[in-house]
Parts: C-alpha cells; sequence; structure tokens
C-alpha cells in the first residue's frame, strides 16, 4: 500500500452507534492517511444520542454525521473503498452489495450498546466499552506496517484485530 489516503466503510444494521463511534473515531486520529466513513444495511435514520453524546466528551467532531443507507457506497461512481470493516453480527451475515474498488473486509463484531437496558448510568458505560474496543482496533489497525506487508498477511491481521 502506498501513502495515499485509504478509504473505509464501517459497516451495521442500524448506523446509529458501532459503526459511527468506529468513523468518528478512526477520522479523529487518522484522518491525515484514513478517510473513515460509515453506513448501515437497515438504517434507522438518526445517530443514538449516547453515542453523540460520548463523541463530544471525547472531543470528536460530530460534524456531519448521519444514519445512511450502506447502498451509498455500492453505486455507480461511488468512492472507491479499501477496507470495510463490520462492527455488529447481523451486518457480518448479510448479503453485501459489490464494493467498488474490491476492498479487503474483516468483522470486528461489538456488542450492541443500544441495545443494552437499565439505568442512564448502564447504558452510559456500554457506549463507552464499545468506544474503548473500537478505538483499540482502530489503533492496531492504523498501525500496521502496510508498507511491507503482504496482502494475505495484512487479510489475516484484520482478521484477528477482530478478535482482539
Amino acid at each position: 500500500m502506498n501513502d495515499a489516503v485509504h478509504n473505509i466503510l464501517f459497516l451495521c444494521t442500524g448506523n446509529s452507534a458501532r459503526s459511527i463511534l468506529a468513523e468518528s473515531v478512526l477520522n479523529h486520529k487518522y484522518g491525515h492517511r484514513f478517510r473513515a466513513f460509515s453506513a448501515g444495511s437497515h438504517p434507522n435514520g438518526q445517530v443514538n444520542p449516547h453515542a453523540i453524546a460520548l463523541l463530544e466528551r471525547q472531543g470528536i467532531s460530530i460534524e456531519g454525521l448521519r444514519s445512511k443507507s450502506w447502498d451509498e457506497f455500492a453505486l455507480p461512481g461511488a468512492l472507491p473503498l479499501h477496507f470495510v470493516f463490520t462492527v455488529c453480527d447481523n451486518a457480518a451475515n448479510e448479503v453485501c452489495p459489490v464494493w467498488p474498488g474490491q476492498p479487503m473486509t474483516a468483522h470486528w463484531g461489538v456488542p450492541d450498546p443500544a441495545s443494552v437496558e437499565g439505568t442512564e448510568a448502564v447504558q452510559v458505560q456500554a457506549f463507552r466499552d464499545a468506544f474503548i474496543v473500537l478505538e483499540r482496533r482502530i489503533d492496531l489497525f492504523a498501525n500496521l506496517p502496510f508498507a511491507t506487508i503482504s496482502k494475505l498477511a495484512l487479510g489475516q491481521k484484520l482478521q484477528d484485530i477482530g478478535k482482539s
């Protein structure tokens, strides 16, 4: 891989929490090397308020975040993608569109913080836990030796990150 900015798509079912968090973290920390996007197979139309609040507490921009369909990224003329990561179990098992650019894919499943019931504190902690897992995986990804690793080895590393 060269020094060009690489496009990454994070997928989930609703595109309201996990995929939004991953998109935001990657753009915030590594936006000079990667451009992250997020989408859902069945977007619910709004970003979860707990995700917005968490990003704001972390000092991460929420500008332009929206819940959207993965169809936007599979249309003719769509931005070529280099990597596509599913961050929830449902999207990993669904039949995905054909992505422009033949990106490398991996599953990085994270428990759904939006499905956690309980007190406000319990829900906030669930979002924080998801954020920590995603941030750790993104840090591992961003620090891979892209210039010296084979495509096969890179594919295995991407799968390994999802198991970490």
